[in-house]
Formats: C-alpha cells, structure tokens, sequence
C-alpha cells in the first residue's frame, strides 16, 4: 500500500527496539540489525553489505518481514537514496546507541558505503 507507515503500538515498540529481527523473502533466517526511527518512519543499514546477505536480498525480493515482540510483521524494504535522509539515520544511530561500547559501529555506520546501504521498511 502506498504511503503506508507504522504507527502506535508498533512504532513506539520499534522506537524502543535496540535489535531488530530482519528477513527478506521467506528463504532467509532471521538477522539481528540495528533498527532507528526518523520521521515516523523505521530505518536499518547494513554494516557489510555481502552480496549474500539480508541487504542484497532485500534489493532482490523487497517483501520480507521482521521479529517485533514476539511477532512477525510483514514488510517491504525500500533503497533509500535521500542523502538528507541518510544523514539523519546516522544522526539517529549515534542518539540511540550512545555507549562506549556502540561508537566503533556507530563511526563505521556513518561511512560512505555503509550509508548507501540504508533500507526503510514500511508495512505490507
């Protein structure tokens, strides 16, 4: 459905997520991603994007589903090429994952090939 976003109960569960259960298709397991919201909208980015991995088989096949709560939710990733938004996905990586321990990934996130490789899911 165009236009379609995630809103309350979900998006403030999705707000509060710290990993992000992720899946394209219905052939690939379940991978654990960081998960940020901007705008009211959920955003993942890739840290490595191997041409077998969740990212690649997103472009693929963009119907996928995610873990939230104990739930599986359908989803549709979509490539995000918005430099304005990408940039706040950064800004909110750093906000949300603000430990000692995140700021190695949190720096890497924001590296020119990792920033190509941000994904928006919406419902489906």
């Amino acid at each position: 459905m165009a236009g379609a976003r995630f809103s309350g109960p979900r998006l403030d569960a999705l707000v509060r997520a710290k990993i992000l259960g992720v899946r394209a298709g219905n052939r690939h397991r379940y991978t654990g991603v960081w998960v940020v919201v901007v705008e009211r909208r959920v955003f993942v980015r890739s840290w490595n994007g191997e041409p077998t991995g969740w990212f690649h088989a997103f472009l693929a096949e963009p119907a996928g589903a995610i873990q939230l709560g104990g739930r599986e939710i359908l989803v549709r990733g979509i490539r995000i090429r918005s430099p304005r938004l990408r940039q706040a996905v950064t800004a909110a990586y750093a906000a949300k994952y603000d430990t000692k321990a995140s700021l190695r990934w949190v720096r890497g996130f924001a590296a020119a090939g990792r920033l190509e490789r941000t994904l928006e899911f919406v419902p489906r």
